[in-house]
């Protein structure tokens, strides 16, 4: 089961099977894990309960999942379960990095997939957006089986289509998601966040229209530290191909090193520290990494909002 978790290569996810059933046995091995982790109790009663919360009345405390647990757990009537969220993927051409079958895009169509079969086995709605320059293709959030089917299908599809060939234009397409999302909802961003640099006063514009309605947001920031953030490539003569622009350029990485990780260093903390202006949770999401981080994060935000 942690092989799924880290699955990334085009070749396993074929052997495994379609994303449906992926989704399935990641977020089930990863709820089974919960049981060596701090969230130790989640999944005794998985849609049915919340943490509770010091102060409030102890009338619907759960105590036999406290005898079992030894954490206090409250009943959370239907209500209370009932969550919009909005799983938004950027498949510009930088996601299609680093190689065909072991690429950002990949990592977050995953990511996006188990987190849309973990909203619906929690009774919660959940829609999906693909964008680049434009908006793809947009799902509004339902709560259904068939609703979740047919973003399996779309998902399916998004993973074995070919690149997207326009320059992406996040910031904009973001501002029109936020117009389109009518109702207060959870909004969950998969973005290498490659917009244009020099304009990135408009990038944190468009995430702040989705706080001004009223969103709560949730930004994976996808990326593949070792060499977007760490730019560590052995040291040799390579070609360097910017995927949107199609600009080429040789080097020897160790000629620009020390400028691109300070370049890279001061992108991340800038955009680290708008989000937490905005109160937008941001995550640092390495590829490298599986999918518990994505997992992990979900269960902290959705607890704080619960």
């Amino acid at each position: 089961m942690k092989k799924n978790l880290h699955l990334q290569n085009l070749a396993e996810i074929r052997e495994f099977g379609n994303i449906e059933f992926l989704a399935k046995q990641m977020v089930e091995g990863f709820i089974t894990g919960l049981h060596r982790s701090p969230f130790h109790g989640f999944s005794v009663e998985f849609a049915e309960h919340r943490l509770y919360n010091t102060g409030e009345s102890t009338r619907h405390v759960d105590w036999k999942v406290y005898a079992r647990t030894d954490k206090l757990f409250t009943k959370r009537y239907e209500e209370e379960t009932n969550l919009r969220a909005h799983l938004l993927i950027d498949i510009s051409p930088s996601m299609y990095y680093p190689q065909p079958e072991w690429a950002k895009i990949n990592f977050s169509i995953l990511a996006a997939a188990s987190l849309a079969y973990m909203l619906q086995k929690q009774k919660d709605a959940v829609g999906l957006a693909t964008f680049a320059e434009k908006i793809y293709e947009q799902f509004p959030a339902k709560s259904t089986s068939t609703h979740l089917n047919k973003i399996f299908i779309a998902l399916q599809n998004q993973l074995q289509a070919p690149p997207t060939v326009e320059q992406s234009n996040i910031a904009e397409t973001i501002h029109q998601i936020a117009e389109k999302i009518n109702r207060r909802s959870l909004v969950i961003i998969f973005s290498d966040m490659l917009d244009n640099v020099a304009h990135a006063d408009q990038l944190f514009a468009a995430l702040q229209h989705l706080k001004h309605n009223k969103h709560e947001v949730l930004l994976f920031h996808v990326m593949d530290k070792k060499t977007e953030l760490d730019f560590e490539f052995e040291d040799r003569p390579y070609e360097f191909i910017d995927l949107e622009t199609k600009e080429k350029v040789k080097l020897q990485p160790s000629q620009v090193k020390a400028y691109f990780q300070e370049q890279a260093k001061n992108f991340h903390q800038a955009l680290k520290l708008r989000c937490g202006q905005y109160k937008i949770d941001w995550i640092e999401a390495d590829v490298r990494q599986g999918f518990e981080q994505i997992l992990y994060a979900y269960l902290i935000k959705r607890s704080k909002i619960s």
